[in-house]
């Protein structure tokens, strides 16, 4: 199940640029650079850390789900992994996994064994889950947009809306929660399980909603002009979202900081390591590493 891909390279981007946001936003640990842990994969997403600060992340056309230990050093976690995209972690250690090869989610135990929770939704099959956040009592949400795969062998698409879904803690209830955005992608919330992000990249906008006991939302709010592939969220509460680059918004939604990354698209971030104060880039063929100042909160 874990066996060894390749030995970490640390490679350091000479005169990456941070912009003015950079001295001001505090968020940056003093002096530090970006660095290329790996490269050569065909494309990494859903990067995910667990409780101890070892980093999960897929690459995707691959179809495999690597691991990146806290010695540094990067292994297969599973593989085939069908399809899996986005990532997050429970409070019990089981990794979900939006696996795409025939529109499922999953749920993967520690020791590697999954087992598929949702398949479809009223009787109909799934769009593709993309990305999924799982709030501290367990019901989680995931975004179902529609990225026409060439591996898929299905008919037309049978969802009428690309959607977010809320999935209860007893795996017993699946609810459309969101149905008006145009393409939902990136998803976060914060740790007390009281607010929620998502990122329409469709329309290039991210909203914040305030989440109910029962899992429904309310009070839909425009958070950013910006929408985002994948995203997280550090302890001060503010937004890091992806695409060219990382974009930082604090929680009021006002821009911060830009991490730039030398590759064509900037896919998904999280926390992670030993002290969950480092922020973990997946980027097209690479895989990359920021010492902060702040660190990360809750499932990553």
């Amino acid at each position: 199940m874990k066996n060894t891909l390749l030995p970490m390279v640390l490679v350091l981007l000479v005169g990456t640029a941070y912009g003015a946001a950079g001295a001001e936003s505090g968020i940056i640990a003093p002096g530090a650079k970006l660095e290329k842990l790996s490269g050569g994969f065909a494309f990494t997403e859903g990067p995910a850390s667990d409780l101890s600060g070892n980093v999960f992340f897929t690459d995707q056309p691959n179809d495999r789900i690597i691991k990146w230990s806290l010695d540094g050093k990067l292994t297969t976690f599973m593989q085939p992994c069908g399809r899996s995209n986005g990532l997050c972690f429970d409070r019990q250690g089981n990794l979900w996994a939006c696996a795409d090869q025939h529109n499922q989610l999953w749920c993967i135990d520690p020791a590697g064994k999954a087992t598929v929770v949702v398949k479809d939704y009223g009787g109909k099959l799934l769009n593709g889950p993309n990305d999924v956040w799982v709030r501290p009592d367990g019901g989680l949400y995931f975004t179902d947009p529609f990225y026409k795969r060439p591996y898929w062998k299905r008919g037309p698409i049978e969802q009428d809306r690309e959607a977010v879904y809320y999935l209860s803690p007893d795996r017993r209830r699946l609810d459309r929660v969101i149905d008006d955005h145009k393409q939902p992608n990136g998803i976060i919330g914060t740790p007390d399980g009281k607010k929620l992000y998502v990122a329409d990249i469709g329309a290039d906008r991210t909203f914040s909603y305030d989440i109910q006991p029962d899992g429904t939302l309310k009070n839909k709010s425009l958070f950013c002009t910006m929408g985002s592939d994948g995203m997280t969220i550090d302890h001060r509460g503010a937004i890091y979202l992806t695409g060219h680059g990382v974009t930082v918004f604090d929680r009021g939604g006002r821009k911060i900081e830009h991490i730039a990354v030398a590759e064509p698209w900037t896919a998904n971030v999280c926390f992670g390591g030993p002290d969950h104060r480092t922020l973990f880039i997946t980027a097209s063929k690479g895989f990359y590493a920021l010492r902060m100042q702040v660190h990360g909160v809750g499932s990553q």
